[in-house]
């Protein structure tokens, strides 16, 4: 068994591949131009991947792969259909990132409330040092407790999202493509969502059905003054549309960790939007997440050779 690493996300030093080393040869891709790929796993039986595009171009050059690991959740960067016509299993890892893109959300929400970044550019700037009171305050702030929290999506990492801002004070509203059974909190539809949040947080996956979901006219339907978070996938959001929002004043801030092109473009418009607060796609990263996706990971291609696969998703 040999097997290609896409180590991109894991360049620290503070984890490690043994448990990929002990289940075969292993190959470390670190960012290869397509071309390198292809030199690289042309004799491989396995692909660990995170943001490489495992495409027809790919099975082709590629003839030996069997198995297509998923460092992530989310699959969007993997032809699964075309793979499974070919025999080559796909697994990604569930659940492994709940509690700190959860986390993330209200590092996000809080940041964007209580003008944090603001406050600590201001004293880093020596602004309290020249003040006359013991404090100042030149940017407003605001409670999270009573304001409407509008989920879309709830799976994991949703329901986890309602949990805390319902610890919170907040008044929690979901909206989701299925019903869930015994839900504690309002469920309804889109356009209801949209109307009733004060922060409408996204928690759905890239489907054709939920690109750009989040446009003009679903901008246009929040109230003024509304917050976006965006811990999912960039491809929700027409991030034009959302520009004009933020600069028009219809919505008061953005906290983003995702946009629809990553690394993020010189040109992306939200780079230079009012009140928007991007993070680089970090919500995953703490140390003990990345150990259990490696741990995951390895589980998943170990019970591929055993012959019993688990979280495939073709």
């Amino acid at each position: 068994m040999k097997i290609a690493i896409d180590t991109a996300a894991f360049t620290d030093g503070e984890l490690g591949f043994e448990e990929f080393e002990k289940l075969g040869e292993t190959v470390r891709l670190n960012e290869p131009s397509r071309e390198e790929l292809f030199a690289l796993c042309a004799d491989c039986d396995a692909i660990i991947i995170n943001k490489i595009i495992i495409d027809g171009e790919f099975l082709d050059r590629c003839p030996e792969i069997k198995y297509v690991g998923v460092f992530a959740t989310g699959y969007n960067v993997v032809d699964t259909k075309l793979c499974r016509s070919r025999n080559v299993t796909v697994c990604n890892v569930p659940d492994y990132s709940t509690h700190a893109v959860a986390q993330h959300v209200f590092a996000l929400i809080l940041s964007i409330l209580g003008k944090i970044p603001q406050y600590a550019a201001s004293v880093a700037a020596g602004d309290w040092v020249k003040s006359k009171t013991f404090c100042y305050f030149p940017f407003g702030t605001y409670e999270i407790t009573g304001k409407t929290l509008g989920i879309l999506g709830y799976g994991h990492i949703g329901r986890t999202v309602a949990d805390i801002a319902s610890a919170f004070g907040m008044n929690v509203i979901v909206c989701t493509r299925t019903r869930p059974d015994n839900c504690p909190y309002e469920v309804t539809d889109f356009r209801s969502m949209l109307e009733k949040s004060d922060i409408v947080s996204l928690h759905c996956p890239l489907t054709p059905e939920t690109r750009t979901i989040m446009n003009e006219e679903a901008f246009s339907a929040m109230k003024d003054g509304a917050i976006l978070i965006n811990t999912a996938r960039g491809g929700l959001v027409d991030e034009a549309a959302l520009t004009e929002a933020l600069n028009s004043g219809k919505l008061s801030g953005a906290g983003l960790d995702v946009v629809s092109e990553e690394p993020m473009r010189a040109d992306n418009p939200l780079l230079h939007a009012k009140n928007c607060l991007i993070t680089p796609h970090i919500a995953w990263v703490p140390l003990e997440t990345r150990r259990r996706l490696l741990k995951t990971a390895a589980e998943n291609l170990k019970c591929f050779l055993d012959g019993k696969p688990q979280n495939a998703v073709n």
